[in-house]
């Protein structure tokens, strides 16, 4: 393979890229969002500079994928935290678990999604939406809300999963130290939302070293929505280089 042959793909392995080199489109993307009050020490503890804390708030999310653009249908769970950047209100993701390894990759290396391989799974159970997370064996999540109790303002959803996202992109270089370090910026597009819906809900968070969640422990549920819809990932920017220590 000719050197400008390589320089085409953007990941390995060559003969068999671990993603389709495309902007994936989502169609019937199902969340299950449970928004909790936590101990503000411990969100002090992961969000990082120059990312600021308002509330003590925590976002636990679980998103099943009906159908995903070179990807397929999987599920995504995981934790984002409200946060202000230059007095802009928006999302820090904290963690994401699916189970899909394309999606994982991409995730990882395109943008810079905190995404690792774990067991999410969203239902309907005997008059309940159900959000679990398991990883291994164990069990590391479990959300309940009432299923479709009350109309949710869709203009008032669509708000709900379109704030800023930002997120940390660190790289190792071949000495074991960053090469890249990076706060990035992104948020969804082209959204339709199908549906949505709020009521009651619970959630329970249990140890686990792997995928410690429960570190951010559930204080109070503040409220909960189910939503359904299309929408589109758009590509990141960075905001702040931590390898230079300002705004890139």
């Amino acid at each position: 393979m000719k050197a400008a042959d390589v320089r085409q793909h953007v990941t390995t392995p060559l003969a068999s890229p671990a993603y389709a080199p495309m902007v994936p489109r989502f169609t019937d993307r199902e969340y299950l969002n449970v928004v909790y009050r936590t101990d503000p020490g411990a969100l002090r503890a992961v969000v990082p500079e120059p990312l600021r804390i308002d509330e003590p708030l925590v976002r636990f999310e679980v998103m099943k994928m009906g159908d995903v653009s070179g990807y397929g249908p999987y599920t995504e769970a995981g934790q984002a935290i409200p946060v202000s950047f230059e007095g802009e209100q928006g999302e820090y993701l904290h963690t994401m678990h699916l189970d899909n390894f394309p999606a994982t990759a991409s995730g990882r290396e395109v943008s810079a999604y905190p995404k690792v391989i774990g067991s999410p799974a969203l239902f309907v159970d005997s008059g309940a939406l159900v959000g679990t997370l398991d990883h291994g064996s164990l069990r590391v999540a479990t959300a309940t809300m009432g299923y479709k109790h009350h109309e949710l303002d869709r203009a008032e959803a669509e708000a709900q999963i379109t704030v800023p996202t930002f997120m940390l992109k660190t790289i190792p270089g071949y000495d074991g130290l960053p090469r890249v370090q990076e706060l990035v910026r992104t948020r969804i597009t082209d959204v339709t939302v199908k549906g949505a819906w709020t009521g009651p809900a619970r959630l329970q968070l249990f140890q686990h070293v792997l995928a410690p969640l429960a570190d951010l422990p559930v204080l109070e549920v503040v409220s909960a929505s189910h939503i359904l819809t299309d929408l589109t990932l758009a590509g990141v920017e960075p905001v702040h280089d931590y390898l230079k220590g300002a705004a890139s």
